[in-house]
């Protein structure tokens, strides 16, 4: 199940990126579960990765080696996660990024690994190493939509965004993927993302922009409240359009930075609309806060509210589960009567209680709709902030209670 169309339209090649996708058998014969991105001489590389304690081996072996830079290659497995495999898969990641660097000619440092799928079983190297060559003899600067098919779990579909600056009759190309269904709280990260541009910016700017961008979108959704343990979302510039980005060109910097953050936002709304079970599509905006962390404590909280979630899977404007939400997130001297909900425009609690223009009909008809917005304002301040979510559904409890079936 998923909310929306799902369609990206077309997928704009970005020069100087190339992709291969082949068969593993990682999981299931057959199915394409291995990809690599050949980036070309002189391309920068940041990301973003994530904060859980229990972080995969491949999370570990990529910060390595793209602190080293120069990196040429990413090396992506689906099926399995290479997490919770001690030393072993260290050894494993390494070994893999060995192989690919082995093939093509460059320094083991210089090749990113990635891997998603069931924790705590060891990595299939063997199968991987012989995927390799079929995945470099399929590199292709047209397979974005193949890589972003190649890279599912439980997705029950790709999710892709591209667009173009024209700036000065120059024209930049921001293309990017992303998956993620389940384990969905992104902490300085999505699931996997990997958005590639053609303009040249240099490594200390392009962290900035994509920690800006990953921070306004992978850290602003929440399908479950789980953080992953292979979180990394990483921001490709290989120069080969000819234009330069810096701190020089503020004018050009905003203009592309702003297009990053719309392609950012649209892969990770694509990811809360695929989550696990969805039916609903829910933004949490919460105003009138003291400031931002506050408005975003809020946020969360009724996001990731069980009862809440399974509320908005009935249909069902039990608006009492909202306010019992927002009064255990954690709000220093919250003046519950300085509190105003909404769910889109229908005023449904203020004061400290039910609003007496709501009425139960008025609030069924929005909890019908597959896109909600549930509208807070705690009146207390100016900041803002806001989370996109998802309902909890039967399917949810069915997909992963059979997850490793």
């Amino acid at each position: 199940m998923a909310v929306g169309s799902g369609k990206f339209g077309h997928l704009h090649p970005v020069a100087g990126v190339r992709i291969g996708i082949a068969s593993a058998g990682i999981k299931k014969v057959g199915r394409k579960d291995t990809v690599v991105f050949e980036l070309s001489e002189g391309s920068t590389v940041a990301g973003v990765f994530t904060l859980n304690s229990f972080c995969a081996a491949p999370v570990t072996v990529a910060k390595s080696h793209i602190a080293a830079g120069d990196s040429r290659y990413l090396l992506i497995n689906t099926g399995n996660a290479n997490a919770g495999t001690g030393e072993q898969g260290l050894d494993d990641a390494c070994r893999c990024c060995a192989a690919l660097a082995e093939l093509t000619g460059v320094a083991a440092k210089q090749v990113l690994p990635f891997s998603t799928g069931v924790i705590g079983e060891a990595l299939p190297v063997e199968k991987i190493l012989r995927a390799l060559p079929d995945a470099l003899s399929d590199l292709s600067e047209d397979n974005w939509s193949a890589a972003a098919s190649g890279i599912m779990t439980t997705d029950t579909r790709p999710k892709a965004c591209s667009r173009q600056l024209q700036w000065r009759g120059q024209t930049i190309t921001v293309t990017g993927i992303s998956k993620g269904a389940g384990m969905i709280k992104p902490n300085m990260a999505t699931m996997l993302g990997y958005v590639a541009c053609d303009a040249a910016i240099a490594a200390p700017l392009l962290q900035r922009m994509v920690d800006r961008s990953a921070n306004a979108s992978f850290n602003r959704i929440t399908v479950d409240g789980d953080t992953s343990t292979n979180d990394a979302c990483m921001l490709i510039a290989s120069g080969e359009s000819g234009v330069v980005v810096s701190e020089q060109t503020p004018e050009l910097l905003a203009a592309l930075q702003a297009l990053l953050d719309e392609v950012f936002l649209d892969l990770a709304h694509a990811i809360v609309r695929d989550g696990e079970g969805a039916t609903k599509f829910v933004e949490v905006a919460v105003g009138g806060a003291r400031d931002g962390a506050e408005a975003l404590k809020v946020a969360y909280t009724v996001a990731e509210s069980p009862l809440v979630k399974t509320a908005l899977f009935a249909s069902d404007p039990n608006w009492g589960r909202i306010l019992a939400a927002i009064g255990r997130a954690g709000v220093e001297q919250l003046d519950v009567n300085g509190v105003r909900v909404h769910l889109d425009e229908v005023l449904i609690a203020e004061r400290g209680g039910r609003a007496e223009s709501y009425t139960e009909a008025a609030g069924a008809a929005v909890m019908k709709q597959d896109e909600i917005t549930i509208r807070i304002d705690l009146g207390r301040g100016d900041a803002s902030d806001r989370v996109w979510t998802t309902d909890f559904s039967y399917d949810y409890v069915k997909i992963n209670a059979e997850y490793r079936s």
